[in-house]
């Protein structure tokens, strides 16, 4: 009987080419003993068993696709049998290609079934994984992950992290499997225990605080949350150990809410400590290399409950000095315009799409460079939570790049300046130029011109929010 053996347990291009090398030989599924490493697959399947012989000189046959997309996945299920029940179905297509179609078929059921057990177990990997820092061997940050998966998905998952945290040096330990990322090749290593992690580092506590403070007593619905976020990961995740206090006191929370006269101090009624918590993260942001030749992070500043909040592209030379959005000359002329336009700046929230300097070095001088799609998508997450903290009735995106963090793709300004577009959370978004656009202009009437346009855009945002925050 022949002895099919595989590398790996997520050995998916070894099994593709075994099963097909067997089907071509008509070997049928019982036929086939598979064998993963070393591992006796089979307590009568012993080290002699011969290996395949070679597939007939010319033979070929196909497959549909969708079997193809299913069986990858499918493998990655921790389901024993899994290589002999995807080489059953693939004998069946051999024969009877459009079986594929077939709903009904218990085969296909059952590994779909395994399909979606897998997709959902590499989303609870990506949505509940939580690096720590450690300092490295050479004294720099290294962030270090545990995990324990359900299924085999961890070398299927190293691209997304790969891609995610490109610009950190990071390694992810799991009971099966390690895998390292240097910030420029990913390496792997043999499986760990929980005792290889670190316990915790010193920005847990800002992100509890910040948990705790965006968690909504009103909006708590125990049961889905447990099946989304299931107990077994919470020990891994810092925020966690506050879900049962911030459960046992839902309650009392919510009738307070209920009972208390509605402040807009975001939902979990301290929002100027989220701000907080959330200012002092974002200054050890490493989502993208601009934090490198950067001076800070400009984080955004103003009241915790405004009803306006404007978004510039990305500190400029004098923002990136001070720390502070908007002081420099384009600051200053948004100052005057507001101020001509009876908006309050003090009254409102300011910030920016990409909260670090971005610049070409010109001798002494650091010219403006334009913050690229990568860099705006990585430092998205930060003003979404800006955003979900303050609430606010309006949110304006000073110029394209502001846009594009706003609505999550390219918008011409032409075609939405000045009306309202509906945002998901149920509040306006509002587009009008940069102020640096203003700037750059070197006709001087044409300056005047869109300069008396960009106070009345001002103006009518300014007069939006009142009227929605009244």
């Amino acid at each position: 009987m022949p002895l099919a053996r595989l590398d790996a347990e997520d050995d998916f291009d070894s099994w593709r080419s075994t099963a097909r090398t067997a089907a071509l030989l008509d070997v049928p599924p019982e036929g086939l003993h598979w064998q993963v490493g070393d591992q006796i697959a089979d307590l009568f399947a012993g080290a002699t068993e011969p290996p395949l012989p070679p597939a007939p000189a010319g033979a070929a046959f196909s497959v549909p696709r969708p079997f193809v997309a299913l069986a990858e996945t499918a493998i990655l299920h921790r389901e024993p049998e899994r290589f002999n029940l995807l080489y059953t179905m693939l004998l069946r297509l051999r024969d009877e290609p459009r079986r594929i179609e077939d709903e009904t078929d218990p085969l296909r059921r059952r590994l779909e079934d395994m399909a979606r057990a897998v997709r959902r177990d590499i989303h609870k990997m990506r949505a509940f994984l939580r690096f720590r820092e450690v300092a490295d061997d050479d004294g720099e940050p290294r962030y270090v992950a545990w995990f324990e998966p359900e299924h085999h998905i961890v070398r299927a998952n190293a691209g997304f992290f790969r891609r995610r945290f490109a610009h950190m040096r990071w390694s992810i330990l799991t009971p099966e499997v390690s895998i390292h990322w240097d910030g420029g090749t990913l390496t792997e290593g043999p499986g760990a225990t929980r005792e290889d992690a670190p316990d915790g580092d010193p920005t847990e506590e800002v992100w509890k605080t910040y948990y705790a403070s965006i968690f909504n007593p009103a909006r708590l619905k125990t049961h889905a949350m447990l099946k989304e976020m299931p107990k077994k990961y919470w020990k891994n995740m810092p925020e966690t150990a506050l879900v049962p206090s911030l459960i046992a006191g839902a309650q009392a929370r919510e009738t307070e809410m209920v009972s208390t006269p509605a402040k807009r101090t975001g939902p979990g009624g301290n929002a100027q400590g989220a701000l907080a918590a959330l200012r002092e993260e974002a200054a050890h942001c490493r989502r993208c290399p601009l934090w490198q030749p950067a001076t800070q992070t400009v984080f955004g500043e103003g009241p915790a409950d405004a009803a306006l909040l404007f978004i510039g592209e990305q500190p400029g030379d004098q923002e990136d000095i001070a720390g502070k959005p908007f002081v420099g000359p384009a600051g200053q002329l948004f100052d005057r315009a507001l101020a001509e336009a009876g908006v309050d700046r003090a009254a409102a929230y300011v910030s920016n799409a990409v909260k670090h300097f971005k610049f070409e070095p010109r001798g002494k001088r650091r010219i403006h460079a334009k913050p690229n799609a990568g860099e705006i998508e990585a430092c998205r997450w930060w003003i979404d939570q800006e955003r979900a903290i303050v609430r606010p009735r309006v949110t304006v995106a000073l110029g394209a790049t502001a846009a594009h963090s706003l609505f999550g793709k390219a918008v011409t300004i032409s075609k939405v300046r000045g009306a309202a577009i509906a945002l998901a959370d149920g509040s306006e978004g509002w587009v009008t130029v940069h102020p640096s656009f203003l700037l750059r202009l070197p006709d001087e009437d044409r300056k005047a011109e869109e300069y008396a346009r960009f106070v009345n855009d001002l103006r009518k945002i300014g007069e939006r929010a009142k009227a929605l925050a009244g």
